[in-house]
This record gives C-alpha cells, sequence and structure tokens, in this order.
C-alpha cells in the first residue's frame, strides 16, 4: 500500500507521518480515558498503533528503493528487463524514473553492442560468399581460370578489406561524424559493378541494369554508395524467387540522382514499411531471421544516405515485390 504517492516532496510525506502518529495516540488515549482505560494500558496500545501505522507509510515510502537495490542486482547479472513501480511524485518517485529510463538504455546499449557482432558478420558475408563462389567454380572446373576471373576475386578481396575498416566505423556512422570521401560519379559504372558481384553468388536471379539518361553522375563517397546498392541488392535477389528478376534502374528527379532496386518477392507488410530501416530492425516475416536477415543492410544503408544528405524509402511493387528508392544529390561529369 502506498498512500501518500499523491504528495509532492518526501517532507510533506514526513510531515503527514508525524501527524498521523500524533492524532492516532491522542484519539487512542482519549477514547482510553472515556471508557476508563488505565492509562499505562492506553499508551501502550496508542504507541502500538502509530507504530504500525508508520510502518505502513514508511514501507510504501520506501517501497522503491527496495525495488530499486532488488533491480540493481538482476541488472548486475546482465539482465536488463526490470523495471521499478515510479507512481510516487516526490523525489523516490523522480529517482525511480531516471532509474527506469537509465535500465532502459542499458537495455538498449547491450541491444546495439548483441546486433553488432550481428551486423559485422552480415556485411563480410557478401564478400565472402561471392569471392568462395568464384574460387568453387575455377576448383570445379566450371570457368577456366583466367584474367577476368582473378580481377573479379581480387576485387571482392579488396573490398573485404574495405569492408572491414567501414565497420570499424560504425559508432561513428550512428553519430553521423564519418567523414565521406565525396566526389562526382558515374552511377551506370557503379550500379554495372554491384550488379555483377550480384550475379556471381546469386545465379538463380536476373538482375539488369537501366539507366534512363547516358552520363548520369551523382555526388557522393562511391564506395558507400556501393555499399548501399550492394545491400539493397542482397536483399532483394534473397527475397526473389528461382528464375525471378532484380532490377536496378536510375534516373534524374529534380537535380537528384533517383536509383531503384525492384524485386519480385514476397514484399514488405505496409505496417512494417516505416520500420524496415531501425537500426538492426528484423522482421518476423518477409525478413526472418531464417532467410539471413535484411535489417542490418537496410540500416546502415540508411545510416550513408542520411550522410550523403538524401533520403531511402520502401514501396510496394505492383503485382509483388518490393521497391527501394534511394536518392542522391545529382552531379556533373
Amino acid at each position: 500500500m502506498r498512500p501518500l504517492d499523491g504528495l509532492p516532496s518526501i517532507k510533506f510525506k514526513l510531515g503527514a507521518v508525524i501527524i498521523a502518529a500524533v492524532a492516532v495516540t491522542v484519539i487512542v488515549v482519549e477514547t482510553g480515558v472515556r471508557a476508563g482505560v488505565s492509562p499505562v494500558i492506553s499508551a501502550v496500545a496508542a504507541g502500538s498503533l502509530s507504530l504500525a501505522m508508520v510502518q505502513m507509510l514508511a514501507r510504501g515510502m520506501t517501497s522503491p528503493l527496495r525495488e530499486m537495490a532488488a533491480a540493481t542486482r538482476v541488472m548486475a547479472r546482465g539482465e536488463y528487463g526490470r523495471r521499478v513501480t515510479a507512481t510516487s511524485r516526490d523525489e523516490v518517485g523522480e529517482l525511480a524514473r531516471a532509474f527506469n529510463q537509465m535500465a532502459a538504455d542499458l537495455a538498449e546499449v547491450d541491444r546495439m553492442r548483441r546486433d553488432l557482432v550481428a551486423n559485422v558478420s552480415h556485411e563480410l558475408r557478401t564478400p565472402i560468399t561471392a569471392l568462395r563462389a568464384g574460387l568453387e567454380n575455377l576448383v570445379d572446373g566450371v570457368e577456366p581460370p583466367g584474367p577476368e576471373q582473378l580481377r573479379t576475386m581480387l576485387k571482392q578481396v579488396e573490398r573485404l578489406g574495405r569492408l572491414v575498416a567501414q565497420l570499424l566505423d560504425l559508432s561513428r556512422l550512428e553519430s553521423g561524424a564519418l567523414p565521406l570521401q565525396r566526389r562526382p560519379f558515374e552511377v551506370r559504372a557503379l550500379l554495372e559493378d554491384a550488379a555483377d558481384e550480384s550475379r556471381l553468388h546469386a545465379p538463380h536471379v536476373q538482375v539488369s541494369v537501366a539507366v534512363d539518361e547516358p552520363g548520369l553522375w551523382a555526388d557522393g563517397d562511391p564506395e558507400r554508395v556501393h555499399q548501399v546498392v550492394a545491400n539493397l541488392l542482397e536483399n532483394a535477389v534473397r527475397h526473389s524467387p528461382a528464375g525471378g528478376r532484380v532490377e536496378v534502374r536510375a534516373h534524374p528527379d529534380r537535380g537528384r540522382v533517383a536509383i531503384e532496386v525492384s524485386d519480385e518477392g514476397p514484399g514488405i507488410p505496409e505496417e512494417e514499411a516505416s520500420r524496415v530501416f531501425e537500426r538492426f530492425y528484423r522482421a518476423d516475416s518477409a525478413r526472418s531471421s531464417s532467410h539471413g536477415g535484411a535489417g542490418l543492410g537496410l540500416a546502415i544503408a540508411r545510416w550513408i544516405v542520411d550522410l550523403h544528405g538524401g533520403d531511402i524509402r520502401a514501396e510496394r511493387r505492383a503485382p509483388t515485390g518490393c521497391r527501394m528508392v534511394v536518392l542522391l544529390p545529382g552531379a556533373t561529369g
């Protein structure tokens, strides 16, 4: 029981406890005198009742402190889901609310720490998978070793090294403090490179590239934009059926460059379309962990696009599928 929660200060609560104890004592003694009870017995009864009432009120006042102590012991074991009751309006209630906020922040930090490991694995898997596919083709004799195949695998190794360095900058990406090596770059060349990598490890899906305007240029960091397109292509080919088609299209859009990646997969449910770019968000249906997950790559893509001052969104594609649209600043070659 916490009958004093409505009082705005602990000083008022202490005053209320004292007044209540005095009132109970006076009432019990006065009642005993009128009933002819011995003053000693009346005093003992009054003291006992006052003590019981003070104990009840004090227990309600200090219960948030006991809850916080118990929650702290649980948090020391790495469990951050415990919360304390914060209905009091006094200083103890403010402390309880601050404690709950601290526990929520610690839980978020712990979740991001665990997701960071998954993020690293997700980002490194793409070039490793492409490199492995190329090596298996050479070992199995599917393709004869030649300069073109070796150059493709060398590009994957180089990209792997760059990705390792980039993933170490995730904390700076989150704060927006990671500097971009911005320069004008040709959009078609970047999209063709990303599509070639995608075809290497997803031969069951047709990947096509179309640029509406010849010589279309964008302004940004081509390596990080490449990372965005590669992430979008990886998600698209993963959710496309065998024999499906993934289309990468670029066109000018009111002074900016729009890059669209469309697939023929199940699409993203409308209720999740606004959340797919949340940091480390993993949907249960279209992006479940059984299909490898896509929330990490989309979160990083959102980070990079935001740093460029651009925009990224998900749209439904008729009759089925998903369309990811990236808007970047335009440039002239």
